[in-house]
């Protein structure tokens, strides 16, 4: 196939066919949670024509949890991921809940809700600063700025978002400066040390690239407080542990109005942060890149993408166009499914930003025609799925590297599907439903981003505008979650100490079943819990990346992470910066299981795991 390879800084590397098309290859996409491998074909004008996406782990939690205890559920499911920890374990108890037939009294609904917040916003702001931002800032570039003009300049956009600057001295930003410079000529800048710098992908000036990194080292102080506002209510982090079936369990802290103090002062930091450097970095970034966020060049790549949004609506990164979200963070209690909530429930589906869909959670289903599992042949509800390995491996080819097999299987994600199609979910997803839908919060929250910035409402759907979608969010949460502290104060002031509901278990686990479908920071998440005799006899879990990241469907439909590639511009094939920016706007979490593997993709060793010794 190929004439030549050629082996990049990153794990990358790429072959070129007789046609002139290069086939690049990136495993592992670093800067993500999880093991993911791009394989991309480019044409002669360097522009992406194909795109897959595999994910190289088997998760088998869903094996793991059957016939257990049904209240254990949470405690097992949250080790999904190492990140979203305390959203697989909330969102696994209220699975079971609605198995139950259980409603929360309104403390616990409130403390959870903050627990998800504050998870949100740590989620959110380490993605963009420590897994996302080196996309755009180029470190080296940030050793020639002028410190004083990069002072000048942070005011400039925190103007633009309405706020003071989070840093505002030139001799702050002449300090850390120093560190990078001194750095760069010891050759110490560790994780910063295999970078593409220099690439022309990059946009920003020596000042602005200042200001990313001065940014990126402050966000390392600032997360650890928004993980401290997790564990007030949660216990610890990561893995929280007051979540149970019925309620929570962290009474004394609901008690104890220095808790709550101590909640909201952590609270008001971390908003500062997000106002005076979070949301000004987005806006310059979205600024500068802004050509690359609407000149259209990879608009319309499939054939699914038509709608009322015109030919011209994005740039890079523009994906499919259909969006899904399942609305969350309870703000009554009439019932899990009937409270109002903070996020909409609904899609907008094929471009089309004149009406929301209702949700029919029967249309929701995963196929495995291109993932490494047994299947029935038709895509598989969740109540009845199921989760049996089949690996058929990769394509050895004459020039020692090992290629997916795109025609057959090619990653151990399935691919989720709504009533037959393919659709995107996460922050953007949030963003575009609640604004279609006429929340008010949301088109406050996303007007004043598109306002301030001067940027055309099309710009959200490109990678910039997936990036930004966060961001938004990110204030919006931020801001509720000083209402919700409050609300939660004023209960416990009132006498309002309730914090559980109690069930009993013989009588509500007999052949039952429940869903959770909320959100969690990367998108719609799904938790089906099958129960016979009081024990789990099946349990699935759809994730964000699932959606997203998915291989192709039945028919060939294209998921998120494949159509955003397709129609990109990469200026250098040897350094696929651009592939590796969009990849990480969706955020991957596919953090699953071991896998062992060399760069030219032999295989190393064969391990059997039996599911039932796990725990």
């Amino acid at each position: 196939m190929a004439k030549r390879a050629k082996h990049g800084a990153n794990g990358n590397f790429h072959a070129t066919d007789e046609n002139g098309n290069k086939h690049i290859i990136v495993d592992p996409i670093t800067r993500i949670e999880g093991h993911l491998r791009i394989e991309a074909v480019i044409d002669k004008n360097n522009q992406i024509v194909d795109a897959y996406s595999s994910s190289t782990l088997f998760r088998g939690i869903e094996t793991i949890l059957k016939d257990r205890d049904p209240r254990d559920c949470g405690l097992m499911a949250m080790r999904i991921c190492g990140v979203c920890t305390g959203t697989h374990y909330q969102r696994s108890i209220e699975a079971v809940e609605d198995a139950f037939n259980i409603t929360i009294p309104k403390n616990a609904r409130i403390v959870r809700n903050l627990i998800q917040g504050a998870l949100y916003i740590h989620d959110h702001l380490v993605h963009f600063y420590h897994l996302h931002a080196l996309d755009f800032v180029d470190i080296i570039s940030a050793t020639k700025a002028d410190p004083t003009k990069t002072a000048e300049e942070a005011a400039k956009w925190a103007d633009v978002a309405g706020h003071k600057p989070f840093i505002s001295g030139a001799e702050d930003f002449k300090a850390i400066q120093d560190r990078i410079v001194k750095f760069a000529k010891e050759g110490r800048l560790g994780i910063f040390g295999n970078g593409y710098w220099g690439n022309n992908s990059y946009k920003l000036t020596p000042e602005q690239n200042l200001i990313g990194v001065a940014h990126y080292l402050k966000a390392l102080d600032i997360q650890r407080d928004m993980a401290k506002m997790q564990a007030i209510f949660g216990g610890k982090n990561p893995h929280p542990q007051s979540i149970v079936v019925g309620g929570v369990t962290c009474v004394q802290d609901i008690q104890n109005p220095a808790r709550i103090a101590l909640f909201k002062q952590l609270l008001q930091d971390s908003n500062e942060f997000i106002k005076g450097a979070y949301l000004p970095d987005v806006y310059m970034a979205g600024t500068m890149y802004a050509k690359e966020a609407t000149d259209g060049s990879a608009t319309f790549h499939a054939s699914n993408h038509k709608g009322a949004l015109g030919k011209e609506v994005g740039g890079t990164g523009v994906g499919i166009l259909s969006y899904m979200t399942y609305g969350d963070f309870r703000l009554d209690d009439t019932g899990f499914y009937k409270a109002k909530t903070f996020f909409g429930r609904g899609l907008v589906l094929d471009g089309d930003i004149s009406k929301v869909h209702e949700l029919d959670e029967s249309k929701i289903t995963e196929d495995v025609t291109h993932a490494w599992y047994e299947g029935t042949g038709v895509p598989e509800h969740p109540y009845v799925g199921t989760t049996i390995p089949k690996y058929t491996g990769l394509d050895k080819k004459d020039d020692g590297y090992a290629y997916l097999k795109t025609d057959e299987k090619y990653s151990w994600i399935k691919s989720p599907l709504y009533d037959g199609k393919k659709v995107e979910v996460g922050p953007l997803a949030r963003i575009v439903v609640g604004y279609v839908s006429g929340d008010e919060r949301t088109k406050k929250y996303a007007g004043n981003f598109l306002k301030r910035s001067g940027l055309p409402l099309t710009v959200l759907f490109s990678t910039v505008g997936i990036t930004a979608a966060r961001a938004i969010e990110t204030e919006m949460i931020g801001d509720a979650m000083m209402e919700w502290v409050d609300e939660l104060a004023s209960n416990a002031a009132h006498g309002d100490l309730s914090t559980w509901t109690e069930f009993d278990f013989d009588k509500v686990s007999v052949d039952c079943k429940g869903r959770s479908l909320a959100e969690a920071p990367r998108g719609a998440l799904g938790h089906w819990v099958v129960v016979k005799d009081g024990k789990v006899a099946n349990y699935q879990a759809v994730v964000p990346s699932t959606w997203n990241a998915g291989p192709r469907g039945p028919n060939g439909e294209v998921g998120a992470y494949e159509a955003a590639l397709i129609g990109t511009y990469v200026a250098n094939p040897e350094e696929p910066l651009e592939i590796i920016r969009t990849v990480h706007s969706f955020d991957p979490c596919i953090a699953c299981a071991v896998h062992v593997v060399d760069t030219n993709g032999k295989e190393l060793a064969v391990y059997k795991v039996d599911p039932t010794c796990a725990f």
